[in-house]
């Protein structure tokens, strides 16, 4: 019978590669686990994955601890995130206006205002109504005229515009303000600025006298009102602003705590007429006096009123402007 020899150093070996591995393999264990602790650990330290549990600490303070914090993680709110209107959204124009650009402030030294806004000229408004006008317009007209200083109504009388703008001129009025109506609504509004004009023709809408208003304060008194124009910002916009500028004086009356807002939102401009009222050294409230009323450009014309031949600076054309609902003109 043959007899083999089996070498036992080869098992000792094997065995001993077997426990190498064994060790390298819980080593390795060992320095992934220490590692996933301290990952663990600094990431509780900025913020609670979500798969962590309180349960699995041990130790009782250190759980309680990280149960708190827990709990106070969740009761702070999250973070409020700024919603998407169409202001906010709405498509760069090309033609905003820079205040600090040269070339505005050159044509802004030599428009049609820059004698009023130079001191050279006061302003002295006219204002008249469409042929036979109803009441409802009459004293439309008459409130605007408690707003505007230095403004005078006067009753149309079948003239043409063409004949009363020289006249105006010869009277030293700067400016002739029309107010249409329809169905006895006052619906129109033709600004025209005087001598060299630019006319502007707006669409009046959601007109409330002082009689239809809640709360209303006392009637204005003859004290300059300060002005605000809000958000007229491509060059139309500047235009428009500056035409409403210069209806009112540039000194205002600060004992009157008066104040006429222009406030553009999505080319809609809203009318506004307040007066301060300091209840004390800290704290102020506003209390309106009306009119108050909603303007829509319509077209904007160079030099004085001319529907035939007049040059035309911008006009409404609504179904190719309002294409986009994103883009203002103001």
């Amino acid at each position: 019978m043959d007899i083999t020899e089996v070498s036992t150093s080869q098992d000792g070996k094997g065995k001993k590669g077997k426990k190498a591995k064994k060790k390298s393999a819980e080593v390795d264990g060992e320095g992934s686990a220490g590692e996933e602790k301290k990952m663990v650990k600094s990431e509780l330290a900025v913020a609670f994955p979500p798969a962590f549990s309180v349960s699995e600490i041990k130790n009782k303070q250190r759980r309680h601890f990280m149960f708190m914090k827990l709990k106070q993680e969740k009761r702070k709110a999250p973070p409020k995130e700024v919603p998407k209107t169409i202001e906010n959204q709405r498509v760069y124009d090309e033609t905003t206006v820079d205040p600090e650009d040269e070339e505005i402030a050159f044509d802004e030294g030599t428009d049609e205002f820059s004698a009023y806004f130079n001191g050279l000229t006061n302003p002295k408004v006219l204002i008249t109504t469409s042929d036979r006008p109803r009441g409802r317009t009459v004293r439309f007209c008459e409130q605007l005229a408690t707003v505007i200083p230095n403004a005078h109504v006067y009753y149309r009388r079948g003239l043409a515009l063409k004949r009363i703008i020289p006249q105006c001129v010869a009277r030293n009025f700067t400016y002739l303000m029309v107010i249409n109506e329809d169905r006895q609504v006052p619906n129109g509004m033709v600004l025209c600025h005087l001598p060299d004009g630019p006319t502007a023709h707006f669409k009046v809408s959601s007109v409330r006298l002082r009689k239809e208003m809640k709360r209303r304060g006392k009637n204005p008194t003859e004290h300059y009102p300060e002005v605000i124009l809000n958000n007229f910002t491509t060059r139309l916009g500047h235009t428009i602003g500056r035409l409403f500028a210069a209806l009112f004086p540039q000194e205002p009356h600060f004992v009157g705590r008066q104040v006429a807002t222009f406030h553009n939102q999505r080319d809609f401009i809203f009318f506004r007429f307040h007066r301060y009222i300091f209840k004390n050294e800290k704290k102020v409230g506003i209390q309106e006096l009306g009119p108050r009323f909603t303007l829509k450009l319509r077209s904007l014309q160079k030099g004085t009123f001319d529907s035939k031949y007049g040059e035309y600076e911008w006009v409404m054309k609504r179904h190719e402007m309002e294409a986009c609902r994103r883009k203002f003109q103001l």
